[in-house]
């Protein structure tokens, strides 16, 4: 009988992970299956870009996976039961006679499976601050940036958009912004002060670019209210605002709080080095949905910089511990951190192992085309999981069946 992996979310890390078991484990001995909702892998790291009007390349996951063993199953995942060890999806299939009606019928299913990879990521975090909802875009995921994109599209000339939130989404949304719509009225609202996390010459070139693009920053502003027309700050001051664009962080998909997982405050789910549940060692989560430590002990922040290692991490030490092969450790380490500035202009800031800025940076059109190779080695290591590295199929290991229990006669005592 073949080893069931289920990997939930073909994000970077989910599909990383699936394909890079598919790699290290014989056809015959696993099935593995991928869950994801829709059809082709989503840049994440380029969805500010999409947001403004420019067009993304497709990847297919049909493509991608043709041929590796890898089955995809397009269904939203609804429940995971780790007890049980099952995964429910929803299907939407048409519906009889739906040409007619244009009415899809759901259907629910429950997939059973042996190891589950849990990499269901995280969507937007509107704090709780009062019309996120109703009034705010956000570009975590495709079909918020294509609504930005449709209202940024609608929004004439003069008009009024603020970017909530001054990390690394947050600046590259606004300058992204800024530069495709310079006739808009762009505007910054930061927590904090303006790149503050970064180096002297980080934060002086974000200076430059932000007034060069004509952006306006409101810093130690938090934004206490969102309204169809203006964001509240923390002072009382309305700031107009046509468009509010959400990015002040990420909140994980709420499914492993429901189950019976050990998972951090942040609803992440606790894992080990190798990125295995420390309450139920056939679970794996990898990416934004996992609690995992790095160096200093400090939890890695959710970025496609830490999804993909945890991905590798989790794929070897499923492999190594079906085949019985030594369990690997990869480094979780930071290097640095790339913001693109627009499309002619970027930031690399050089940071420690635990992820302090150091004083280096690159800055500029070079530190675009630093980003731009980023984002692109980021794709390609999606489709080329071991990242083009021969690699040998192992078989699995099958268990050993104990033998059964053999009664011995009993010694006749002498009378």
């Amino acid at each position: 009988m073949q080893h069931r992996i289920i990997v939930l979310g073909a994000g970077y890390t989910g599909a990383i992970a699936a394909g890079r078991l598919a790699k290290r484990l014989h056809r015959e001995d696993v099935a593995i299956t991928l869950v994801n909702a829709e059809p082709d892998f989503v840049e994440r790291v380029r969805l500010h870009q999409l947001a403004v009007g420019q067009d993304l390349r497709p990847r297919p996951f049909g493509e991608m996976f043709a041929g590796t063993g890898v089955e995809l199953k397009l269904a939203r995942v609804t429940g995971v039961d780790v007890d049980r060890k099952t995964v429910t999806v929803t299907e939407a299939k048409p519906a009889e006679h739906a040409a007619e009606t244009s009415v899809e019928a759901s259907v629910t299913e429950e997939l059973p499976y042996d190891t589950l990879v849990y990499a269901l990521g995280s969507g937007w975090d509107s704090r709780g601050v009062p019309g996120t909802a109703e009034h705010a875009h956000d570009i975590a995921g495709r079909p918020g940036a294509l609504r930005l994109r449709e209202r940024l599209a609608r929004l004439g000339a003069g008009g009024s958009v603020v970017v909530v939130g001054g990390g690394l989404t947050g600046l590259e949304a606004a300058t992204e912004i800024a530069e495709a719509r310079p006739d808009l009225d762009v505007a910054l609202a930061a927590r904090g002060d303006l790149g503050d996390w970064l180096s002297p010459k980080g934060r002086a070139h974000l200076r430059k670019t932000v007034d060069r693009l004509g952006i306006t920053v409101h810093e130690q502003a938090a934004v206490t209210a969102v309204e169809a027309d203006r964001v509240t700050i923390t002072d009382g001051r309305s700031v107009p605002a046509e468009v509010t664009v959400w990015t002040t962080g990420f909140a994980v998909h709420p499914i492993a709080g429901a189950t019976a997982l050990e998972i951090a405050d942040t609803g992440q789910i606790v894992v080990d080095r190798t990125m295995r549940s420390v309450s139920h060692p056939d679970v794996y989560a990898v990416g934004d949905a996992a609690m995992a430590l790095g160096p200093g002990e400090k939890p890695l922040r959710m970025s496609c910089a830490t999804g993909t290692p945890m991905a590798w991490q989790a794929a070897d030490a499923i492999a190594a511990r079906l085949t019985g092969g030594k369990v690997p450790k990869t480094p979780m380490r930071y290097f640095n951190q790339c913001v693109s500035l627009g499309r002619g202009d970027g930031l690399i800031q050089y940071v420690t192992a635990d992820d302090r800025a150091v004083r280096s940076a690159l800055t500029g059109r070079l530190a675009a085309v630093y980003k731009e190779l980023i984002c692109k080695g980021a794709a390609w290591g999606v489709a080329n999981p071991t990242i083009g590295i021969p690699t040998r199929r192992r078989r699995v290991l099958r268990p050993h069946p104990q033998p059964a229990p053999t009664s011995t006669p009993a010694t006749e005592l002498p009378a």
